[in-house]
């Protein structure tokens, strides 16, 4: 038996309406801490076709990966099959079942207020027209990021990243959390992805669960408290596989 010895990177994935550069104050730290990172560009076209590029993208890494994804990020690491990842970490992000579809799931929940913030806008799509959603730059701050202060959140509204409307559509496939140690931090002020259903999927998924007082966008308004769930999840992640078989 040979341990596994092989080299850790955490990949952050980042959600709708926002790039990796929302990632840039936890990225900061974790390569302080002398992890490796990787923060790739999320397509936001829809859960299938995201969680397939992304998984390319964790395909290609040498060694093990911590996947860590943040609001619709989430569902694409619960979907990503790439047998080189190894714990999963949800920053206040959904962490669906086989067959859920996000719309639905957010409509149930008591403390989002998203789904009234949402502008629909049309792109080409093959021959045809798709639907993509912006969240409307009068009610960011409220949906959003609320700890954050105007100008930034004005900065934020204006460059943000529609997403498809399949992202809320698309049933997820099987979850690799069903399969992977997981961890989740939950913002208790998310009136985004909404705190009720972020704590609901990630008590379902049997996540160590860390409570954080800010906005939905909790890796920017709390950067030191996200990079820490990471860096624990790194090492119990390193003390669980460091007997196991290449």
């Amino acid at each position: 038996m040979q341990e596994d010895t092989s080299p850790l990177t955490v990949v952050l994935v980042h959600g709708a309406f926002a790039d990796a550069s929302s990632w840039s104050g936890v990225v900061e730290r974790l390569q302080a801490a002398g992890i490796e990172v990787v923060a790739p560009a999320n397509p936001l076209r829809g859960i299938a076709h995201d969680s397939a590029y992304v998984g390319s993208v964790i395909e290609q890494i040498p060694g093990r990966v911590l996947a860590v994804g943040h609001s619709y990020g989430g569902a694409v690491i619960s979907n990503v099959a790439a047998e080189n990842v190894v714990g999963l970490v949800f920053v206040a992000a959904f962490a669906p079942d086989e067959g859920e579809a996000l719309g639905e799931v957010e409509a149930g929940s008591k403390d989002s207020v998203l789904m009234s913030a949402l502008v629909p806008r049309t792109y080409p799509a093959g021959e045809g027209e798709g639907t993509e959603f912006a969240i409307d730059p009068e009610k960011f701050r409220d949906a959003f990021a609320a700890d954050l202060p105007p100008e930034q959140t004005a900065v934020m509204a204006a460059t943000q990243r529609p997403v498809a409307e399949a992202a809320f559509s698309e049933p997820s496939g099987p979850p690799a959390w069903k399969s992977h140690p997981s961890w989740a931090v939950v913002a208790t002020g998310d009136r985004a992805a909404g705190a009720d259903v972020i704590r609901s999927m990630a008590e379902r998924a049997g996540a160590t669960i860390t409570d954080a007082d800010g906005s939905h966008v909790i890796m920017v308004s709390r950067p030191e408290g996200v990079a820490e769930v990471i860096v624990n999840a790194a090492a119990a992640v390193d003390r669980a596989t460091a007997g196991a078989i290449r």
